[in-house]
């Protein structure tokens, strides 16, 4: 990695570093494009940190690094510390052997993630269409293979019964606060019970829809129908919106005007490398937070590489991490409830690589859906260049569970067999094969988002935003529109940031 022409900020003799250069231009000679598209990490600062700032943010993914930004820019110094030796969280690159980039982590962007998009225009990251002409496929245990265009298979077992569920959640998400879902006349009910006895109650062929949903919820979500709460399913759809857009189901599952619409050229890490980039010696990685205390006004925080001081601190990790984070005093009961009733996903990702999409010649998008196997859910995953070809499973749910117990070779097998049912036996020899098993990340445990189960969000979700004393939230999953995607990352470090300003 090329050397960046950074200086230390100040001389870490007990000074802040001085944050509020970054909005008078004092990083503009910073060059983002210093990064290759497949970098896999930061600078940041070296040596000693700092013993006091203003503000403390924890964690370096793109909640994080906008947070600390934001507060940068309103004057007051900062530090974030990152466990890792790389930002991005849950938005990570992979190289290939060709030297293209595809994405390991989050990947997609579409119409009304409107924050994330300006955070990327402006770090000179474009996108481009994620290929989308041809047709579909979906493989049915019933009725076999199909090709098709649109949101939902025409598979006549199921399509009645898909048509009215699809209607129901979009109604009962346009009447969902998204800022407080718990507080709709029918959240106690609906949180009492699961998606997937929701789909029970109300069709016919509940397996055939059940099974068809697995391959939204398992690469969406992480997890099963009867994991996850109706309320939270609801308010999930009612987050794919913005101020202006009502939240619907084909905007979050789709991929033409959806939330899959679009990638990002060179990958989609290069935005929080960029933005970190320019952050300079405000990031410090391989700092693991053990301990958080709150005493004598002030706001202390213990990591691997030091002790730090602040007025405020803004937490952006995942669930399961805050909880290991030894807090004094301790975190408030409903807190502590809310963190422990969200699990992360269990997620993994598997790309094959082949000289060419040869799908496209085919007539197909590269999409696919099967009620069975590795491949439930399949994308295009092919560079902006066109090639090397490149097929994405997500592997979730109980497909993980199933089949990430199992050996690399194995996996490879099964994913490759579920490539070959969709688009032909070319999908078998493929030149690479790529997998990421976010549940082996030991500073995320999963992915793509912690979730709600029956009983959670009506009781203990209010606390979801609460400032704890000092200390504040950000993360993906706090956020009110399109929580567990990069736009709610972006929008949570916005919030927090505005929040600890407002106390400054």
């Amino acid at each position: 990695m090329t050397d960046l022409p950074l200086t230390r900020r100040t001389a870490l003799t007990g000074t802040a570093l001085v944050g509020a250069a970054l909005g008078t231009g004092a990083f503009a000679g910073l060059t983002p494009t210093s990064y290759g598209a497949g970098a896999a990490g930061a600078p940041g600062l070296q040596g000693a940190l700092p013993r006091s700032v203003d503000v403390v943010v924890v964690g370096g993914g793109i909640a994080g690094l906008v947070a600390a930004r934001k507060v940068a820019r309103g004057g007051k110094s900062v530090l974030l510390v990152e466990a890792r030796e790389r930002v991005g969280g849950r938005v990570l690159n992979h190289t290939l052997e060709t030297g293209e980039t595809i994405e390991s982590g989050g990947a997609f962007v579409g119409p009304t993630q409107d924050h994330i998009q300006a955070l990327a225009r402006e770090l000179k990251v474009p996108t481009f269409l994620e290929y989308n002409e041809g047709n579909s496929v979906y493989i049915s245990s019933t009725t076999g293979r199909q090709e098709y265009t649109g949101t939902v298979p025409p598979d006549p077992t199921i399509l009645p019964d898909a048509a009215i569920l699809l209607q129901q959640i979009d109604t009962f998400a346009a009447e969902i606060p998204v800022d407080a879902p718990w507080s709709h006349p029918r959240a106690a009910e609906w949180d009492a019970m699961t998606l997937g006895e929701y789909i029970r109650r109300n069709s016919i062929n509940a397996e055939g829809v059940g099974n068809l949903i697995r391959c939204w919820t398992q690469p969406g979500f992480g997890a099963d129908p009867d994991e996850l709460s109706f309320l939270y399913t609801l308010w999930y759809v009612a987050c794919s919106g913005n101020e202006r857009n009502v939240g619907t189901f084909a905007r979050n599952s789709d991929t033409a005007n959806g939330a899959q619409e679009r990638r990002f050229v060179g990958g989609s890490q290069l935005v929080p490398l960029r933005l970190a980039q320019r952050l300079g010696d405000i990031v410090a990685l391989a700092a693991p937070v053990t301990r958080i205390e709150q005493r004598d006004h002030r706001v202390v925080v213990h990591t691997g590489r030091g002790t730090v001081t602040a007025e405020r601190a803004i937490v952006a990790a995942p669930p399961p991490l805050v909880l290991d984070i030894d807090w004094f005093p301790r975190l408030p009961t409903r807190r502590l409830q809310l963190l422990r009733h969200m699990d992360m996903g269990q997620l993994m990702k598997c790309d094959a690589v082949y000289r060419t999409p040869f799908w496209r010649a085919a007539g197909l998008n590269g999409f696919g859906l099967n009620d069975s196997g590795a491949a439930r859910a399949v994308f295009d995953n092919t560079p902006p260049s066109g090639g090397p070809g490149v097929l994405l499973a997500f592997v979730g749910g109980a497909t993980w569970r199933r089949y990430g117990v199992m050996t690399r070779a194995q996996r490879r097998k099964h994913v490759l067999e579920g490539f070959a049912a969709m688009f032909g036996p070319q999908a078998l020899r493929p030149i690479d094969y790529v997998e990421h098993d976010w549940t082996k990340e030991q500073w995320t445990r999963g992915g793509p988002t912690a979730i709600h189960a029956p009983g959670s969000l009506v009781q203990f979700g209010p606390s979801i935003r609460q400032p704890f004393g000092r200390v504040h939230w950000a993360g993906t999953e706090t956020s009110t529109y399109w929580s567990g995607y990069m736009d709610g990352a972006v929008r949570s470090g916005k919030r927090a940031a505005s929040e600890v300003l407002e106390r400054l």
